[in-house]
């Protein structure tokens, strides 16, 4: 069989994903309506695995890079989650304090690629924390499928509050220098959005394709804003213009991007939504913002 590439696929195939990929259809369901676009060639398992992340062959940060320095850290959950695991990561050659950045994954937990965009951070001069929202339920369990299926367990309110003590864990650290940013994606843009309504002292908030917080939430926020969108994502683009009208109202810094012919988790590397230009420049953007808002 012919390799899959990602102009053979319809658009429908990606919007199909990504219901899925935000459990508002099950596997079977995915499957079954999979099965209409497995033609010509194509079958179900072939568009299956053309859709599934691959953590192995994506990687740009590899966790023993000289480069930088990881360990996984632990500090303590405001919600009675006892205490939860992130990954802290820093250059090597650093020297004086650094911004720090918390990074704040999907739906999914702390997966090998929002691990990777972590140690992107911390390459760029950063120090980073990652953490994992489902370490009360035991951690990434290995799979997307698993760590969608135990993120749903938990209350996203109370993941907020787990990030918003990530903030102040790193906020502390001896090698910060007091001003923290946040870039998140997906569940993780709206967590980015809500943390910048939550922390009057958030330094920059940039989600990718995040939801946005309610309109009447907006005057509480004082970071400036970068806001990456996609072009496909018709769902999280539905709350954009009165999110963009309120910010405008309430006279809010912020910077924001629609991408051409993109769809919602464009800048995920594992997977063929992935779109490399797109997430080059909006990567670039992000590290030159934080340059400017962190320094």
């Amino acid at each position: 069989m012919e390799e899959i590439k990602k102009s053979d696929i319809k658009q429908e195939v990606f919007d199909l994903y990504d219901d899925y990929a935000h459990s508002r259809i099950n596997r079977r369901d995915f499957v079954q309506k999979l099965s209409i676009y497995a033609v010509g060639g194509l079958t179900v398992g072939s568009l299956m695995s053309f859709l599934m992340p691959d953590y192995q062959g994506a990687v740009q940060v590899k966790a023993d890079d000289p480069r930088i320095k990881s360990e996984y850290i632990y500090y303590q959950s405001p919600k009675g989650g006892g205490k939860i695991k992130a990954l802290l990561s820093m250059p090597a050659d650093a020297t004086g304090k650094l911004g720090g950045v918390v990074v704040v994954h999907e739906n999914r937990g702390l997966n090998p690629h929002i691990e990777d965009v972590a140690r992107r951070a911390a390459l760029a001069g950063f120090i980073s924390i990652a953490p994992d929202a489902l370490t009360p339920l035991g951690g990434y369990p290995g799979t997307d499928d698993e760590g969608r299926e135990l993120q749903s367990k938990r209350d996203r309110n109370e993941m907020l509050e787990d990030f918003i003590a990530a903030h102040d864990y790193l906020k502390k650290h001896e090698h910060c220098n007091g001003k923290v940013g946040v870039v998140g994606f997906c569940f993780g843009g709206w967590i980015a959005n809500m943390m910048a309504v939550r922390i009057p002292e958030l330094a920059a908030a940039v989600p990718f394709y995040g939801g946005q917080p309610a309109t009447e939430d907006v005057p509480k926020i004082h970071a400036p804003l970068l806001l990456h969108y996609a072009e496909h994502d018709e769902r999280v683009n539905a709350g954009w213009p009165e999110y963009e009208k309120a910010l405008k109202a309430h006279d809010k810094e912020f910077t924001a991007y629609l991408y051409p012919n993109t769809n919602h988790g464009f800048h995920n590397d594992t997977t063929p939504r992935y779109d490399k230009e797109a997430a080059t420049l909006a990567w670039n953007r992000t590290v030159d913002f934080f340059k400017e808002k962190l320094k």
